[in-house]
């Protein structure tokens, strides 16, 4: 393995998805934030939390500004670190990924991440807006999220070592030992325990945009890292011949 060069291949790649990431976010995310965050705020006007003064709106548009003006950055460096994990989980499993090119192996491992750390956990999970979500619970509903990711992507690397021993045609047998596994923890584990109180249409559409803006990026970096390590070939080492 040419360490340094995978460094740098795993670092662009997941910088490149990561930029990827913060635009969809950006674009289609934000939009959808700024109305959860108008009701927000009318809630504070309404309970005397907040007065609607121009002091406050000056206040807000400040916070705002900078907010949105490191939704880019700030995914560049979330990308940075998830794809150094999946750069490292791709160097580790590729020779037993199917698939004639890296391409191929790369996107595969990339929806394979998607689902168990992502989807699955979203589904039982799912993001709200802001104006969803007791201050008093957030602490519990983080760890329960973080606590479904560990279940799901240990369960997953449990049942991949366990695939290992069998034959090709009985592998199937392993993938719905993993369905039965993660359905067990799905309906197994507590639910959120607060109540949507925002508009069904707003919480509904934010979730659509935030599962296109986390799945824009995991496609990216799969894409990505599976075109440079297809060109540049990290995994060969360098042969010097002597006359």
């Amino acid at each position: 393995m040419k360490t340094s060069l995978f460094i740098v291949i795993v670092l662009v790649s997941g910088a490149f998805a990561g930029l990827v990431h913060g635009t969809v976010n950006f674009a289609i995310v934000e939009p959808y934030l700024d109305q959860a965050i108008g009701l927000e705020n009318q809630n504070l006007f309404a309970s005397g939390e907040a007065e609607n003064t121009p002091q406050f709106w000056v206040e807000y548009e400040g916070y705002r500004v900078w907010q949105k003006s490191g939704q880019i950055l700030a995914g560049v460096i979330l990308g940075v670190s998830v794809g150094s994990l999946f750069g490292i989980v791709y160097a580790l499993s590729r020779n037993s990924l199917p698939g004639n090119n890296d391409v191929k192996k790369a996107i595969l491992l990339s929806g394979i991440m998607w689902l168990t750390l992502y989807f699955i956990p979203f589904l039982k999970y799912p993001a709200n807006p802001p104006t969803v979500g007791d201050a008093d619970t957030v602490i519990l509903r983080s760890i329960l999220y973080l606590s479904f990711i560990a279940i799901s992507g240990f369960g997953t690397l449990v049942f991949y070592k366990i695939s290992k021993k069998f034959q090709a045609r009985k592998k199937l047998i392993v993938l719905i030992g993993y369905g039965v596994f993660i359905s067990a923890v799905f309906f197994g584990m507590p639910e959120n325990p607060d109540d949507i109180t925002a508009p069904m249409n707003l919480v509904t559409e934010f979730r659509i945009m935030s599962v296109l803006g986390v799945s824009s990026f995991w496609a990216s970096v799969g894409l990505i890292l599976g075109i440079f390590w297809n060109r540049l070939k990290p995994n060969l080492e360098t042969t010097t011949s002597y006359n």
